[in-house]
């Protein structure tokens, strides 16, 4: 197994109060990082979604699992917002080493029970669900990097904007399959602009997520093929402490074979299939 370890490293991790957020707060934490983390819910005030979860929680989790966590509410649809949070990690630790781009309202309309609406055509889908997916997705992941990459120029780094296989294989929502492969292109063109100053940029997809969005469903899900929050985050881990990381710069990588090459393996000791080849997705 390849050495996971990114002591010191300052990382931040957008839209972490609970999923695949959280997941990758705790692995960054676990392996050293000094974590910051972003999300709305906070514990004791008005929730944001249906969903359990609050950013404060997640910090106390990091915590109690011996790693260093910061939490900052922001709302990654408010540009300043965004932007307080990278100036306090300038003023706090001078720089930046990490950005994981996780933010995403696009499946809040899922949490709230519109199953049906979101299976609908895309001319009967009510627009919001459009805008979810690009203002609380694309769009965060783009303004968050905006911000990001001056704390990065210096010393380099890395910047993980977590995508998943509908950018490349979506049949029941445009909305979604648009917004995903928009990320996918967000990663590869950034990619060639920070090659120079060291900032590797990738896609990574994770595969069937036991998030607690997923989990209110598991009577109708097949999970066994699933992997963990914790899982996707042992990916990023394994990215930050990869030296050669910038020769992956502006690909699109998988969570589970990312777990075959560098040795992690998911909290349960298992190592989930890709979904590559059931989704026929080229390589």
């Amino acid at each position: 197994m390849i050495d996971d370890r990114v002591d010191g490293k300052v990382a931040l991790v957008t839209g972490a109060s609970r999923g695949v957020g959280k997941g990758v707060a705790l692995a960054l934490g676990e392996a050293g990082a000094i974590v910051y983390i972003t999300g709305r819910t906070v514990s004791g005030e008005q929730p944001t979604t249906t969903l359990e979860g609050a950013l404060d929680e997640t910090a106390a989790e990091v915590r109690a699992r011996g790693g260093e966590c910061v939490a900052v509410r922001c709302d990654h649809r408010d540009d300043d917002a965004v932007r307080n949070v990278l100036s306090r990690i300038q003023s706090e630790r001078g720089q930046l080493d990490v950005l994981v781009n996780n933010a995403w309202g696009g499946y809040e309309p899922l949490h709230a029970g519109r199953f049906d609406e979101f299976q609908a055509p895309f001319w009967e889908e009510p627009l919001e669900f459009w805008d979810g997916m690009f203002a609380a997705g694309v769009r965060a992941h783009y303004v968050s990097s905006s911000f990001a990459v001056p704390l990065m120029l210096e010393h380099g780094g890395l910047i993980v904007n977590i995508s998943s296989f509908a950018g490349v294989n979506s049949k029941e929502n445009v909305a979604l399959g648009t917004a995903k492969a928009a990320t996918d292109r967000l990663s590869l063109l950034m990619s060639e602009q920070l090659r120079a100053h060291g900032v590797a940029v990738v896609s990574l997809y994770p595969g069937l997520v036991r998030t607690e969005g997923i989990l209110k469903w598991k009577d109708y899900i097949d999970l066994s093929n699933s992997e963990s929050p914790l899982f996707v985050g042992r990916a990023v881990a394994a990215l930050a402490a990869d030296l050669l990381v910038m020769d992956r710069t502006g690909e699109t990588l998988v969570a589970a074979e990312l777990a075959a090459e560098y040795g992690f393996t998911d909290e349960d000791g298992s190592v989930p299939e890709s979904l590559r080849p059931e989704l026929e997705v080229g390589a």
